[in-house]
């Protein structure tokens, strides 16, 4: 599903405009990020957590000539499902997803 399409389907379910739905799902998604660039846990109870985790440095490969390469440490935006959202896909017949 893309962003468009999620506004299409709540501004249906809800009622409201499309314009209205997409500025209030832009916010949202503002907020989120806004939160995570900021290293701020985002909890939404039942759906899930979003957080900023740090990735320690490592050393990789390059695959084509074997050198050793090394790879910084980073920060990188992480979301763990919650409860509601486990349960529902779990328990959801595999076709549905498909349409």
């Amino acid at each position: 599903m893309t962003k468009r399409e999620l506004v299409i389907e709540v501004a249906k379910q809800l009622g409201f405009t499309q314009n209205d739905v997409a500025r209030i799902v832009q916010a949202a998604f503002d907020v989120i990020t806004d939160s995570l660039a900021d290293g701020k846990r985002l909890e939404i109870r039942n759906f899930g957590v979003f957080e900023v985790k740090t990735r320690d440095a490592r050393i990789g490969r390059n695959p084509r000539t074997g050198e050793e390469v090394p790879i910084p440490e980073k920060r990188v935006a992480t979301f763990k499902p919650g409860k509601m959202i486990k349960e529902k896909v779990e328990n959801s017949r595999p076709e549905a997803a498909a349409q």
